[in-house]
Protein backbone atom coordinates (compact mmCIF):
# COMPACT_ATOMS: atom_id res chain seq x y z
CA UNK A 1 0.00 0.00 0.00
CA UNK A 2 1.36 3.50 -0.88
CA UNK A 3 2.58 5.70 1.76
CA UNK A 4 -0.37 8.26 2.92
CA UNK A 5 0.57 12.01 1.79
CA UNK A 6 0.05 12.85 5.77
CA UNK A 7 2.01 10.67 7.29
CA UNK A 8 5.25 11.21 8.44
CA UNK A 9 8.20 9.73 6.52
CA UNK A 10 8.85 7.16 9.21
CA UNK A 11 5.36 5.75 9.21
CA UNK A 12 4.98 2.64 7.09
CA UNK A 13 1.52 1.54 6.07
CA UNK A 14 1.53 -1.94 8.28
CA UNK A 15 0.79 -5.33 6.51
CA UNK A 16 -1.22 -6.14 9.83
CA UNK A 17 -2.53 -3.23 12.00
CA UNK A 18 -3.40 -5.76 14.70
CA UNK A 19 0.65 -7.11 14.76
CA UNK A 20 2.30 -6.40 17.84
CA UNK A 21 5.75 -5.13 17.44
CA UNK A 22 8.14 -6.88 19.84
CA UNK A 23 10.47 -3.85 19.98
CA UNK A 24 7.61 -1.64 21.60
CA UNK A 25 5.33 -3.98 23.57
CA UNK A 26 6.43 -5.80 26.80
CA UNK A 27 8.13 -8.90 26.77
CA UNK A 28 4.21 -10.58 27.94
CA UNK A 29 2.09 -8.53 25.77
CA UNK A 30 0.37 -11.13 23.09
CA UNK A 31 -2.78 -11.73 21.87
CA UNK A 32 -4.89 -14.68 23.02
CA UNK A 33 -6.96 -16.76 20.71
CA UNK A 34 -9.98 -14.01 20.63
CA UNK A 35 -7.63 -11.69 19.02
CA UNK A 36 -7.57 -9.44 22.63
CA UNK A 37 -4.69 -8.42 24.00
CA UNK A 38 -3.46 -9.92 26.97
CA UNK A 39 -0.62 -9.02 29.72
CA UNK A 40 1.17 -11.37 31.64
CA UNK A 41 -1.85 -14.03 31.29
CA UNK A 42 -4.76 -11.38 31.88
CA UNK A 43 -6.95 -10.31 29.17
CA UNK A 44 -7.29 -6.09 28.45
CA UNK A 45 -11.32 -6.50 28.72
CA UNK A 46 -10.21 -7.75 31.70
CA UNK A 47 -8.52 -5.23 33.17
CA UNK A 48 -10.85 -2.19 31.88
CA UNK A 49 -13.89 -4.15 33.53
CA UNK A 50 -12.24 -4.28 36.91
CA UNK A 51 -10.52 -1.20 37.01
CA UNK A 52 -12.37 1.13 34.32
CA UNK A 53 -9.99 3.10 31.72
CA UNK A 54 -7.91 5.22 31.54
CA UNK A 55 -5.44 2.52 33.72
CA UNK A 56 -2.00 1.86 33.42
CA UNK A 57 -0.89 -1.23 33.25
CA UNK A 58 2.83 -2.33 34.30
CA UNK A 59 4.21 -5.90 33.36
CA UNK A 60 5.71 -6.83 36.69
CA UNK A 61 7.92 -10.19 35.48
CA UNK A 62 8.89 -7.72 32.61
CA UNK A 63 10.05 -4.74 34.76
CA UNK A 64 11.98 -6.75 37.18
CA UNK A 65 13.46 -8.85 34.54
CA UNK A 66 14.74 -5.57 32.51
CA UNK A 67 15.81 -4.17 36.17
CA UNK A 68 17.97 -7.22 36.73
CA UNK A 69 19.00 -7.33 33.50
CA UNK A 70 20.66 -3.83 33.41
CA UNK A 71 22.24 -4.61 36.55
CA UNK A 72 23.83 -7.81 35.35
CA UNK A 73 24.86 -5.79 32.02
CA UNK A 74 26.94 -3.42 33.54
CA UNK A 75 28.15 -5.44 36.58
CA UNK A 76 29.60 -7.81 34.12
CA UNK A 77 31.31 -5.29 31.21
CA UNK A 78 32.85 -3.64 34.04
CA UNK A 79 34.09 -6.21 36.19
CA UNK A 80 35.97 -7.21 32.52
CA UNK A 81 37.68 -4.08 33.32
CA UNK A 82 38.65 -4.21 36.94
CA UNK A 83 36.41 -2.31 37.94
CA UNK A 84 32.70 -2.43 39.63
CA UNK A 85 29.02 -1.04 38.61
CA UNK A 86 26.69 0.28 40.34
CA UNK A 87 23.49 1.04 39.04
CA UNK A 88 20.50 3.40 40.33
CA UNK A 89 17.07 3.06 39.56
CA UNK A 90 16.08 7.52 38.38
CA UNK A 91 12.62 7.38 40.40
CA UNK A 92 11.25 10.27 38.28
CA UNK A 93 10.54 8.23 35.81
CA UNK A 94 8.41 5.91 38.05
CA UNK A 95 7.92 5.56 41.31
CA UNK A 96 5.62 3.96 44.11
CA UNK A 97 6.60 1.68 46.89
CA UNK A 98 6.00 -1.68 44.72
CA UNK A 99 8.41 -0.60 42.26
CA UNK A 100 11.11 0.49 44.73
CA UNK A 101 11.02 -2.95 45.60
CA UNK A 102 11.05 -4.61 42.39
CA UNK A 103 13.99 -2.87 41.37
CA UNK A 104 16.28 -2.91 44.93
CA UNK A 105 15.18 -6.70 44.90
CA UNK A 106 17.08 -6.98 41.49
CA UNK A 107 20.04 -5.37 42.75
CA UNK A 108 19.77 -1.84 42.20
CA UNK A 109 19.72 1.24 44.10
CA UNK A 110 17.21 4.40 43.78
CA UNK A 111 17.89 8.01 42.71
CA UNK A 112 15.74 10.67 43.97
CA UNK A 113 15.02 13.91 43.45
CA UNK A 114 12.29 15.40 45.80
CA UNK A 115 11.34 14.61 49.10
CA UNK A 116 8.40 13.31 48.05
CA UNK A 117 10.52 10.16 45.96
CA UNK A 118 12.76 10.24 49.42
CA UNK A 119 9.40 9.26 51.52
CA UNK A 120 8.13 7.04 48.87
CA UNK A 121 11.87 4.89 48.64
CA UNK A 122 12.26 4.95 52.21
CA UNK A 123 8.30 3.85 52.81
CA UNK A 124 9.45 0.96 50.55
CA UNK A 125 12.19 -0.13 53.19
CA UNK A 126 15.02 0.48 51.04
CA UNK A 127 17.90 1.14 53.16
CA UNK A 128 18.73 4.87 53.07
CA UNK A 129 22.48 4.14 52.09
CA UNK A 130 21.04 2.85 48.49
CA UNK A 131 19.50 6.03 47.80
CA UNK A 132 21.46 9.15 46.19
CA UNK A 133 19.45 12.38 46.22
CA UNK A 134 19.69 14.96 42.85
CA UNK A 135 17.66 18.14 42.46
CA UNK A 136 19.08 21.99 41.64
CA UNK A 137 17.65 23.68 44.23
CA UNK A 138 17.43 21.02 47.61
CA UNK A 139 16.21 23.30 50.47
CA UNK A 140 17.46 23.10 53.48
CA UNK A 141 14.86 21.08 55.02
CA UNK A 142 15.46 18.37 52.12
CA UNK A 143 19.17 18.63 52.56
CA UNK A 144 18.54 17.77 56.39
CA UNK A 145 16.23 15.30 56.22
CA UNK A 146 18.49 13.07 53.64
CA UNK A 147 21.41 13.20 55.83
CA UNK A 148 19.47 12.22 58.94
CA UNK A 149 17.95 9.61 57.05
CA UNK A 150 21.42 8.09 56.77
CA UNK A 151 21.55 8.76 52.51
CA UNK A 152 24.13 7.22 50.66
CA UNK A 153 24.89 10.10 48.02
CA UNK A 154 23.95 13.63 47.45
CA UNK A 155 24.88 15.25 44.34
CA UNK A 156 26.26 18.67 44.96
CA UNK A 157 24.53 20.82 42.59
CA UNK A 158 25.76 24.05 42.99
CA UNK A 159 28.73 25.93 44.97
CA UNK A 160 25.76 26.67 47.51
CA UNK A 161 25.00 23.60 48.35
CA UNK A 162 28.60 22.41 49.62
CA UNK A 163 28.74 24.39 52.70
CA UNK A 164 24.82 23.81 53.64
CA UNK A 165 25.45 19.67 53.25
CA UNK A 166 28.27 19.65 55.30
CA UNK A 167 26.66 22.04 57.84
CA UNK A 168 23.92 19.10 58.25
CA UNK A 169 25.99 16.28 58.44
CA UNK A 170 28.44 18.09 61.18
CA UNK A 171 24.84 18.29 62.85
CA UNK A 172 23.79 14.99 62.44
CA UNK A 173 27.77 13.83 63.48
CA UNK A 174 27.99 12.10 60.00
CA UNK A 175 30.61 11.96 57.03
CA UNK A 176 28.56 12.54 53.98
CA UNK A 177 29.15 11.12 50.75
CA UNK A 178 28.90 13.76 47.76
CA UNK A 179 29.41 13.76 43.89
CA UNK A 180 29.35 17.15 42.05
CA UNK A 181 27.64 17.27 39.20
CA UNK A 182 29.51 19.07 36.24
CA UNK A 183 28.51 20.00 32.83
CA UNK A 184 31.03 18.11 30.24
CA UNK A 185 29.64 20.13 27.39
CA UNK A 186 28.47 16.79 25.63
CA UNK A 187 24.94 17.34 23.86
CA UNK A 188 23.58 14.00 23.26
CA UNK A 189 21.04 13.56 20.24
CA UNK A 190 17.94 14.47 21.42
CA UNK A 191 15.20 16.92 21.63
CA UNK A 192 16.33 20.15 23.20
CA UNK A 193 14.18 20.11 26.04
CA UNK A 194 15.66 16.44 27.48
CA UNK A 195 19.20 17.70 26.80
CA UNK A 196 20.99 18.18 30.26
CA UNK A 197 24.40 18.95 29.36
CA UNK A 198 24.95 22.24 27.60
CA UNK A 199 26.59 24.95 29.50
CA UNK A 200 23.76 27.34 29.51
CA UNK A 201 21.40 25.14 31.72
CA UNK A 202 19.84 25.05 35.18
CA UNK A 203 22.25 21.76 36.29
CA UNK A 204 25.87 21.14 37.44
CA UNK A 205 28.68 23.33 37.05
CA UNK A 206 30.67 23.98 33.98
CA UNK A 207 33.55 21.27 33.91
CA UNK A 208 36.20 23.99 33.97
CA UNK A 209 35.28 25.18 37.54
CA UNK A 210 35.02 21.49 38.81
CA UNK A 211 38.44 21.72 40.52
CA UNK A 212 37.64 24.41 42.71
CA UNK A 213 34.64 22.86 43.85
CA UNK A 214 36.15 19.92 44.68
CA UNK A 215 38.78 21.81 46.76
CA UNK A 216 36.05 23.23 48.27
CA UNK A 217 34.32 19.86 49.32
CA UNK A 218 37.30 18.61 50.15
CA UNK A 219 37.76 21.67 52.58
CA UNK A 220 35.31 20.36 55.08
CA UNK A 221 35.59 17.30 57.73
CA UNK A 222 31.41 16.34 57.58
CA UNK A 223 32.03 15.78 53.67
CA UNK A 224 33.77 12.74 51.88
CA UNK A 225 34.13 13.48 48.11
CA UNK A 226 33.13 10.29 45.95
CA UNK A 227 33.50 11.80 42.37
CA UNK A 228 31.92 13.78 39.14
CA UNK A 229 28.83 13.29 37.86
CA UNK A 230 27.69 14.02 34.34
CA UNK A 231 24.37 13.41 32.48
CA UNK A 232 23.73 14.21 28.79
CA UNK A 233 20.50 13.63 27.89
CA UNK A 234 17.78 11.27 27.73
CA UNK A 235 16.15 8.99 25.36
CA UNK A 236 19.89 8.11 23.87
CA UNK A 237 20.14 5.23 21.41
CA UNK A 238 23.69 4.87 21.01
CA UNK A 239 27.41 5.21 23.01
CA UNK A 240 29.08 8.28 20.92
CA UNK A 241 27.71 11.00 23.51
CA UNK A 242 28.96 8.72 26.36
CA UNK A 243 32.85 8.28 25.06
CA UNK A 244 32.81 11.76 24.37
CA UNK A 245 31.79 13.07 27.90
CA UNK A 246 33.47 10.37 29.43
CA UNK A 247 37.03 11.51 27.85
CA UNK A 248 36.39 14.83 28.78
CA UNK A 249 35.52 13.60 32.76
CA UNK A 250 37.92 11.53 32.78
CA UNK A 251 40.51 13.86 32.11
CA UNK A 252 39.41 16.13 34.87
CA UNK A 253 38.98 13.20 37.27
CA UNK A 254 42.56 12.31 36.45
CA UNK A 255 43.69 15.99 37.94
CA UNK A 256 41.37 15.70 40.75
CA UNK A 257 43.13 12.28 41.72
CA UNK A 258 46.57 14.31 42.48
CA UNK A 259 44.78 16.32 45.49
CA UNK A 260 42.68 13.53 46.75
CA UNK A 261 41.44 10.18 46.23
CA UNK A 262 38.58 9.91 43.67
CA UNK A 263 36.73 6.32 43.91
CA UNK A 264 34.06 6.79 41.64
CA UNK A 265 32.63 8.15 37.83
CA UNK A 266 29.18 8.84 37.19
CA UNK A 267 28.34 9.11 33.98
CA UNK A 268 24.03 9.15 34.23
CA UNK A 269 22.09 7.43 32.46
CA UNK A 270 19.22 8.61 29.76
CA UNK A 271 19.26 4.95 27.94
CA UNK A 272 16.69 5.46 25.04
CA UNK A 273 13.72 3.08 24.62
CA UNK A 274 11.54 2.39 21.45
CA UNK A 275 8.10 4.13 21.50
CA UNK A 276 7.51 3.55 17.69
CA UNK A 277 8.98 0.80 14.68
CA UNK A 278 11.10 3.62 14.23
CA UNK A 279 13.20 4.08 17.17
CA UNK A 280 16.08 1.59 17.02
CA UNK A 281 17.87 1.55 20.73
CA UNK A 282 21.13 0.16 21.10
CA UNK A 283 20.61 -3.24 23.63
CA UNK A 284 21.44 -2.79 27.26
CA UNK A 285 24.20 -5.39 26.68
CA UNK A 286 25.91 -3.54 23.80
CA UNK A 287 25.98 -0.09 25.56
CA UNK A 288 27.27 -1.87 28.64
CA UNK A 289 29.80 -3.28 26.27
CA UNK A 290 30.77 -0.32 24.63
CA UNK A 291 30.98 2.01 27.82
CA UNK A 292 32.80 -0.02 29.72
CA UNK A 293 35.26 -0.26 26.47
CA UNK A 294 35.48 3.72 26.53
CA UNK A 295 36.49 4.00 30.33
CA UNK A 296 39.40 1.48 29.85
CA UNK A 297 40.45 2.74 26.80
CA UNK A 298 40.64 6.21 28.03
CA UNK A 299 41.95 5.46 31.54
CA UNK A 300 44.80 3.43 29.50
CA UNK A 301 45.08 6.47 27.37
CA UNK A 302 45.87 9.25 30.60
CA UNK A 303 47.53 6.55 32.72
CA UNK A 304 45.07 6.39 35.60
CA UNK A 305 43.38 3.70 37.30
CA UNK A 306 39.96 2.56 36.22
CA UNK A 307 37.25 3.85 38.60
CA UNK A 308 34.30 2.29 39.51
CA UNK A 309 31.27 3.49 37.45
CA UNK A 310 27.61 4.53 38.23
CA UNK A 311 24.99 4.76 36.06
CA UNK A 312 21.46 5.82 37.01
CA UNK A 313 18.66 4.54 33.91
CA UNK A 314 15.01 5.05 34.26
CA UNK A 315 12.96 4.87 31.38
CA UNK A 316 14.94 1.93 29.84
CA UNK A 317 13.60 -0.31 33.20
CA UNK A 318 10.04 1.23 33.23
CA UNK A 319 9.27 2.59 30.03
CA UNK A 320 8.55 -0.68 27.91
CA UNK A 321 6.76 -2.87 30.76
CA UNK A 322 4.15 -0.24 30.54
CA UNK A 323 1.00 0.72 28.18
CA UNK A 324 -2.04 2.71 28.41
CA UNK A 325 -5.54 1.36 27.76
CA UNK A 326 -8.34 4.20 27.11
CA UNK A 327 -11.96 3.39 25.37
CA UNK A 328 -12.72 4.84 22.41
CA UNK A 329 -15.51 7.41 22.73
CA UNK A 330 -16.07 9.14 19.20
CA UNK A 331 -14.35 8.67 16.06
CA UNK A 332 -14.41 11.61 13.00
CA UNK A 333 -12.99 12.00 9.55
CA UNK A 334 -11.07 15.14 8.54
CA UNK A 335 -10.09 15.83 5.25
CA UNK A 336 -7.23 18.35 4.23
CA UNK A 337 -6.07 19.65 1.39
CA UNK A 338 -2.51 17.95 -0.05
CA UNK A 339 -0.10 18.62 -3.06
CA UNK A 340 -1.74 15.20 -4.44
CA UNK A 341 -5.51 15.73 -3.53
CA UNK A 342 -7.59 15.66 -0.85
CA UNK A 343 -6.43 13.36 1.84
CA UNK A 344 -8.23 12.22 5.03
CA UNK A 345 -7.34 11.42 8.72
CA UNK A 346 -9.18 9.91 11.23
CA UNK A 347 -9.50 11.40 14.47
CA UNK A 348 -10.10 8.60 17.39
CA UNK A 349 -10.44 10.42 20.76
CA UNK A 350 -10.42 8.50 23.97
CA UNK A 351 -11.60 8.80 27.58
CA UNK A 352 -8.29 10.23 28.37
CA UNK A 353 -5.53 12.59 27.04
CA UNK A 354 -2.82 14.92 27.88
CA UNK A 355 -3.50 14.85 31.83
CA UNK A 356 -2.20 11.04 31.90
CA UNK A 357 0.27 11.59 29.25
CA UNK A 358 1.90 15.07 28.78
CA UNK A 359 4.69 14.09 26.99
CA UNK A 360 3.41 14.20 23.64
CA UNK A 361 2.76 18.15 23.76
CA UNK A 362 5.35 18.79 25.98
CA UNK A 363 7.84 17.21 23.73
CA UNK A 364 6.08 16.28 21.18
CA UNK A 365 6.71 12.37 21.66
CA UNK A 366 5.39 10.14 18.59
CA UNK A 367 3.76 6.62 20.47
CA UNK A 368 2.07 3.74 18.67
CA UNK A 369 -1.48 2.27 19.51
CA UNK A 370 -3.28 -0.79 18.72
CA UNK A 371 -6.91 -1.90 19.18
CA UNK A 372 -6.58 -4.03 22.26
CA UNK A 373 -10.11 -6.07 23.07
CA UNK A 374 -10.39 -7.36 19.38
CA UNK A 375 -8.59 -8.07 16.21
CA UNK A 376 -10.17 -6.81 12.34
CA UNK A 377 -9.41 -7.81 9.10
CA UNK A 378 -10.40 -4.29 7.87
CA UNK A 379 -8.15 -1.90 5.80
CA UNK A 380 -5.38 0.10 7.78
CA UNK A 381 -6.63 3.68 7.99
CA UNK A 382 -4.08 6.51 9.05
CA UNK A 383 -5.67 7.82 12.80
CA UNK A 384 -4.67 10.70 15.43
CA UNK A 385 -5.28 9.26 19.01
CA UNK A 386 -7.08 12.35 20.52
CA UNK A 387 -7.89 13.20 24.74
CA UNK A 388 -10.93 14.56 25.93
CA UNK A 389 -9.54 17.62 27.38
CA UNK A 390 -10.40 21.13 26.32
CA UNK A 391 -7.15 21.46 23.80
CA UNK A 392 -6.31 21.35 20.89
CA UNK A 393 -2.97 20.08 21.53
CA UNK A 394 -4.37 17.03 23.39
CA UNK A 395 -2.85 14.41 21.48
CA UNK A 396 -1.82 11.04 22.51
CA UNK A 397 -0.49 9.40 19.27
CA UNK A 398 -0.08 11.82 16.15
CA UNK A 399 0.15 9.23 13.63
CA UNK A 400 -0.31 5.33 13.56
CA UNK A 401 -2.59 2.88 11.15
CA UNK A 402 -5.38 1.18 13.09
CA UNK A 403 -7.59 -1.35 11.39
CA UNK A 404 -10.51 1.26 9.70
CA UNK A 405 -13.69 -0.13 11.50
CA UNK A 406 -12.23 1.25 15.09
CA UNK A 407 -15.20 2.31 16.96
CA UNK A 408 -16.94 4.12 19.98
CA UNK A 409 -16.42 1.56 22.49
CA UNK A 410 -13.27 -0.34 20.99
CA UNK A 411 -10.65 -0.45 24.06
CA UNK A 412 -6.98 0.97 22.74
CA UNK A 413 -3.84 0.07 24.06
CA UNK A 414 -0.81 2.79 23.63
CA UNK A 415 2.53 0.99 24.84
CA UNK A 416 5.43 2.17 26.44
CA UNK A 417 4.29 4.51 28.64
CA UNK A 418 5.59 3.42 32.19
CA UNK A 419 8.19 6.27 32.30
CA UNK A 420 7.25 9.88 32.76
CA UNK A 421 3.60 9.23 32.01
CA UNK A 422 2.27 8.08 35.56
CA UNK A 423 5.31 10.77 36.93
CA UNK A 424 4.20 13.32 34.89
CA UNK A 425 0.46 13.31 34.96
CA UNK A 426 -2.16 15.94 36.23
CA UNK A 427 -5.46 17.21 37.10
CA UNK A 428 -6.07 19.24 33.85
CA UNK A 429 -9.92 19.95 33.15
CA UNK A 430 -10.84 18.33 36.88
CA UNK A 431 -9.84 14.40 35.46
CA UNK A 432 -8.90 12.55 38.16
CA UNK A 433 -4.87 10.13 37.47
CA UNK A 434 -6.21 6.80 36.56
CA UNK A 435 -5.18 3.68 38.51
CA UNK A 436 -1.42 1.97 37.96
CA UNK A 437 -2.11 -1.78 37.75
CA UNK A 438 0.69 -4.31 37.74
CA UNK A 439 0.17 -7.59 36.28
CA UNK A 440 1.99 -10.91 37.08
CA UNK A 441 1.07 -14.67 36.03
CA UNK A 442 -2.37 -14.14 35.65
CA UNK A 443 -3.28 -12.04 38.69
CA UNK A 444 -3.81 -7.64 38.00
CA UNK A 445 -3.84 -5.98 41.09
CA UNK A 446 -3.54 -2.31 41.82
CA UNK A 447 -0.11 -0.62 42.62
CA UNK A 448 -1.21 2.95 42.74
CA UNK A 449 -4.99 3.76 43.52
CA UNK A 450 -6.81 5.97 40.98
CA UNK A 451 -8.18 9.55 41.64
CA UNK A 452 -11.64 9.83 42.43
CA UNK A 453 -13.74 13.11 42.20
CA UNK A 454 -14.41 12.77 46.08
CA UNK A 455 -10.41 12.72 46.12
CA UNK A 456 -10.26 15.75 43.88
CA UNK A 457 -13.33 17.69 46.13
CA UNK A 458 -11.48 16.67 49.08
CA UNK A 459 -8.36 19.35 48.37
CA UNK A 460 -11.08 22.00 47.79
CA UNK A 461 -11.23 24.54 51.03
CA UNK A 462 -14.42 26.05 49.97
CA UNK A 463 -16.13 23.15 50.64
CA UNK A 464 -14.82 23.39 54.35
CA UNK A 465 -16.46 26.70 54.98
CA UNK A 466 -19.46 26.47 52.84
Amino acid sequence: MASHPLAPAWLAVPNDANELAPAVWSSNVTRNDSGVLTVGGVTATEIAETFGTPVYVLDEADARERAAHVHSAFTREFAAIGSSAKVYYAGKAFLCTEVARWVTEAGLNIDVCSPGELAVALAAGVDASRLGHHGNNKSLAEIDRSVAAGIGAIVIDSLQEIPRVAEAAHRHGRRQAVRLRVNSGVHAHTHDFLATAHEDQKFGLPLERAADAVANIRSYDSLDFLGLHCHIGSQIFGSDGFAESAARLLTVHRELLERGPVPELNLGGGFGIAYTTADDPESIDNLAAAIARIVATECARLDTPVPNVAFEPGRAIIGPTGLTLYEVGTTKEVELNTETGIASRLYVSVDGGMSDNARPALYGADYSVRIASRTSEAEPVLIRLAGKHCESGDIVVSDDYLPGDVAPGDLVGVPATGAYCWSLASNYNYLGRPPVVAVRDGVARVIVRGETEADLLARDAGLDAR
